[in-house]
């Protein structure tokens, strides 16, 4: 009897032990993208990189807001083989489909699985079809109705697909991609060039900074969400400045973008101001973000800036522009970025080296 219940005890631990060590090898999505290079080639991304591709849609192009590192189920995957055909839903917002990319070339380049190429130039060829002519992106393609058919730079959407583009140009990671597609991403690159710099909102004449959604034919800064109002990003811009500066030999028209936008952002930060959060027993969560003053604090800028005077706006659900993030709902207080110190190593350290560079 005794070796009978050490023999079970024995398979109970050898069970528990398997399944634990299963559970700790797991990571995130996020985790999985910032590897080393010969993490690529093993077992633990392979299964990680079917799971993209079943993921991926026919017409090359995948949902957001997926965790993609996640075990799947006989049964989900038959689900997500259905699912394919959808027409619906694929979209560049948070991330999506150029971060998988990136994945698949890394899985690619390590284990020359012919599978994952395959899956990688259908997405480039997703993305250069999504284009529009004028060289922005929607955030949805297929174009979905609304807000959704704006060029989107809001969440890094146009700028994560025009960094991925340039990096499959220049670097050898990407020299599996044909001397066509090539070719093809050279012309859109120039066009996202082009919208990029007739987008820039002038004020009295003088360019500033971008919105975080301009409007797909008259390029006028646009209303996204209730709380996302035509203004001036001081987040998003931040991205277009740094993708601006990564030109070798930028024109003249490009270097006066940049400085002017460097302008903006010197003559609009929030100094002696800090956001924390703090108890708030009586709220839900018990937590609230504040602004408080500090001295020491670094600078800051707020996400959203009237077009007209360039003084931060706190919006919440409904519509109505405030002075202060006090006044909008809590929800929105905790939950979306107003704040934040979006430029400051653009200013302090980067701009510096972008202007020694180029003298």
């Amino acid at each position: 009897m005794f070796k009978m219940r050490f023999s079970v005890f024995i398979l109970t631990f050898l069970i528990s032990g398997s399944i634990f060590s299963q559970k700790s090898e797991n990571i995130s999505w996020k985790e999985a993208q910032h590897q080393n290079k010969k993490w690529y080639a093993g077992q633990e991304a392979q299964p990680i990189a079917d799971n993209v591709l079943l993921y991926q849609h026919n017409n090359g192009g995948w949902l957001k807001n997926v965790d993609m590192a996640k075990p799947l189920s006989a049964a989900e995957k038959n689900t997500l083989q259905e699912e394919k055909s959808q027409k619906i839903g694929t979209t560049i917002d948070n991330g999506a489909t150029h971060t998988q990319m990136r994945f698949l070339a890394k899985v690619y380049n390590q284990t020359k699985i012919k599978k994952y190429k395959r899956a990688f130039l259908k997405g480039l060829d997703y993305l250069l079809e999504a284009q529009y002519e004028n060289g922005g992106w929607p955030q949805y393609y297929p174009i979905r109705e609304g807000y959704y058919e704006h060029i989107t730079f809001n969440d890094n959407a146009m700028m994560g697909v025009m960094n991925l583009l340039r990096d499959i140009s220049l670097e050898k990671e990407y020299s599996f991609v044909d001397e066509t597609r090539q070719e093809n991403i050279e012309k859109a690159l120039s066009k996202g060039l082009e919208v990029i710099l007739a987008a820039q909102v002038h004020v009295n004449g003088k360019p500033t900074i971008w919105c975080a959604q301009h409007h797909n034919k008259d390029l006028s800064p646009a209303k996204a969400r209730a709380y996302e109002l035509p203004s001036l990003s001081g987040a998003e811009s931040v991205g277009i400045v740094y993708y601006l500066m990564k030109i070798e030999n930028p024109s003249e028209e490009v270097k006066k973008s940049i400085r002017s936008a460097i302008t903006w952002f010197e003559e609009h930060k929030i100094t002696g101001k800090k956001v924390t959060t703090v108890d708030a027993p009586d709220l839900p969560g018990g937590r609230d973000r504040v602004v408080i003053s500090d001295p020491n604090a670094g600078p800051l800028w707020a996400r959203f800036n009237e077009i007209g005077t360039g003084q931060p706006i706190f919006v919440g659900r409904d519509g109505e522009p405030k002075n202060k993030l006090s006044k909008i709902e809590h929800e929105r207080r905790m939950g979306y970025s107003y704040l934040g110190n979006y430029a400051e190593n653009l200013l302090k350290e980067d701009y510096p080296k972008w202007e020694k560079r180029i003298q």
